[in-house]
């Protein structure tokens, strides 16, 4: 016997026992269980380069980089979380560790996985590849460690491999202890850094690492990796499902295994995932939900708008989540009205190139701007509103009203050109026999006058015709105008100008096209090598002047200089001078009326 209380082993042709022995606990065999289940995130987590997706740009720099034998001692991965940073340092550490199946391979851009070295990283049990997470462990102590370890040759791999995730997180003495290492580090040793704030990280440690951008993954994209996964789950996944995922998942393809493994755990077994099931579980509102209550805000119909927010409450989701998502449309849209091109884009849903170039097309670029800015200001009121629901009801009534309103700019041409004579008093409700003076549009309810005859305003000279390029918010033009031509000659419909070297070479033609589009004349404005008048700012500085002088030469204000030592006279100000004689350049023509009130 061995020992007091245990039995020798029995010998090879010893039968077996029937039952334990003599002091032996009942120790029966356990039954085979299920392996853990593994998320998605971690079971599809791609184990070469080739396993990556919407980072070639990356994958081919660092193939040729081993390829030629020029892999950098230090690397900065960047970009958002889960488009593969600390995946692509696994893989980079296999790749440089990697020995082959027969055990003497060099370093590869095609990692064996299954040699000692690939399959120690892969169970991430490798003790010469250390992962540091730096939001956890911040200071110079932990960096010292690091440097330390450096100065020893790896136990068992080719090289030593140093992932630091979230390296922003370091503290200023931590990164200063990093430098002198990180420039010369042993032979043996490769540092890798995984941040999301790239600006954080000191500018001394960037120049030392060779730097890679990854970019976010694209909506059509990461729909297509997502429907891969699904098939080899064998779980039928309708393809709007996939579109809500991808585009929650907002360029992360973690984000997005993470909510499909959430839709696949919520649907009953057999059952394909229909967008329904994938919307309620984000919390969106239904996509054609959303293009209803645009269409319903941008005619005006606020009783619509407001039946499509009750049927979203009841339904659950959240008003605000529905405002942002007016909001992101929006966005969609003023994209499409810009560069019509992305009508044909794959990364766009079925809905936005269909539905949503025709509302592009319906729509202004003015208009989209001001709903952008009423929706974003809204959403943050429905934030800070104690009562979220009345908040984004109270923002959808005035993005009804304000719908029907014109454009700031367009308002302003029409009184412009209408003149003051073309304000009416209120009138009295038309009859029926006088043909209906007023007309109520379909969609917003908007009232619009019969348009009468307008009288196009006239030029009664050079000053008159300068001040229209201010009116109508040429406000480049009109300091050009001011400062750097001279009249040489003024006879309607021909104005004669001597400009200085530094007025823009197409003035004449841009004064041109102004006067004759607000004047309904043609105008000719020629350019001559004449002398001509100084230009309206030097008249104007020399009618202040004259001014300054004139008051100074009172007897009330020379007695007030007097009795006040020190004081002296700063401007002089006349009604009938041009009102925007001394305004900036640069300042538009609201302000300057603003400027000239005060």
């Amino acid at each position: 016997m061995s020992g007091l209380f245990q039995d020798d082993p029995p010998p090879p042709d010893a039968p077996a026992q029937a039952g334990p022995g003599l002091f032996a606990a009942d120790h029966a065999a356990p039954a085979p269980s299920a392996a853990a289940y593994r998320v998605l995130a971690r079971k599809y987590r791609p184990a070469t380069f080739d396993d990556l997706i919407g980072q070639e740009a990356m994958v081919r720099t660092l193939r040729n980089a081993f390829a030629l034998n020029r892999v950098a001692h230090a690397f900065m991965l960047t970009g958002v979380r889960g488009v593969g940073k600390t995946t692509t340092a696994r893989i980079i550490a296999r790749a440089l560790n990697c020995i082959g199946p027969d055990g003497s391979g060099g370093p590869t851009p095609d990692p064996c996985g299954v040699c000692p070295n690939c399959t120690a990283i892969l169970a991430d049990r490798h003790p010469d590849v250390q992962e540091m997470d730096a939001a956890s462990r911040t200071g110079v102590d932990d960096v010292r460690e690091i440097i330390e370890a450096t100065r020893f040759r790896p136990m068992q791999a080719r090289t030593k491999v140093f992932v630091v995730d979230e390296v922003h997180m370091l503290s200023r003495n931590a990164f200063n202890a990093l430098l002198k290492t990180l420039e010369e580090p042993p032979p043996h040793v490769t540092f890798i850094f995984a941040t999301t704030e790239l600006r954080k990280v000191p500018v001394t440690v960037l120049s030392r690492c060779q730097r890679f951008d990854l970019r976010r993954i694209a909506t059509a994209e990461l729909a297509s990796h997502f429907a891969r996964i699904a098939g080899r789950e064998g779980v039928a996944v309708a393809p709007e499902a996939l579109a809500l995922i991808a585009r929650a998942a907002d360029g992360s393809v973690r984000d997005g295994l993470s909510l499909l493994d959430q839709a696949i755990a919520q649907a009953p077994p057999g059952t394909p995932i229909a967008a329904e099931a994938v919307a309620d579980m984000l919390g969106l509102a239904d996509r054609i939900a959303v293009f209803d209550l645009f269409e319903a805000v941008m005619q005006g119909r606020p009783a619509a708008a407001l039946a499509i927010t009750d049927r979203a409450h009841a339904l659950g989701a959240d008003l605000g989540v529905l405002l942002q998502d007016l909001l992101d449309l929006t966005h969609t849209l003023t994209r499409l009205k810009a560069v019509p091109a992305l009508r044909d884009s794959p990364d766009l849903p079925e809905a936005e190139r269909t539905r949503g170039a025709a509302l592009a097309e319906a729509l202004s670029i003015p208009l989209l701007a001001r709903t952008w800015q009423m929706l974003l200001k809204g959403i943050g009121e429905v934030e800070a509103a104690p009562d979220r629901r009345a908040a984004a009801e109270m923002v959808l009534i005035r993005l009804c009203h304000a719908a029907d309103l014109p454009p700031p700019g367009d308002l302003i041409r029409r009184l412009t050109e209408a003149g003051p004579a073309a304000a009416p008093p209120a009138p009295s409700p038309p009859s029926p026999a006088e043909g209906g003076g007023r007309v109520r549009a379909a969609g917003g309810g908007a009232v619009a006058l019969a348009a009468a005859p307008v009288q196009r305003p006239q030029v009664a000279g050079f000053r008159d015709a300068v001040a229209m390029t201010a009116t109508h918010r040429q406000a480049t033009l009109h300091a050009h105008l001011r400062h750097s031509v001279h009249l040489v000659r003024f006879a309607p419909p021909v104005i004669e100008l001597r400009p200085e070297p530094e007025a823009p070479r197409d003035l004449a033609a841009r004064f041109a096209a102004l006067l004759s589009e607000v004047t309904g004349t043609r105008w000719t404005v020629a350019l001559s090598a004449a002398a001509g008048e100084p230009t309206l700012a030097e008249q104007d500085g020399a009618a202040a002047a004259a001014r300054r002088t004139e008051a100074a030469a009172h007897p009330l204000v020379r007695a007030i200089l007097e009795a006040f030592p020190g004081a002296r006279i700063e401007a002089v100000h006349d009604a009938a001078a041009d009102p925007l004689a001394d305004a900036p350049a640069d300042t538009p023509p609201d302000e300057m009326a603003d400027e000239t009130e005060s």
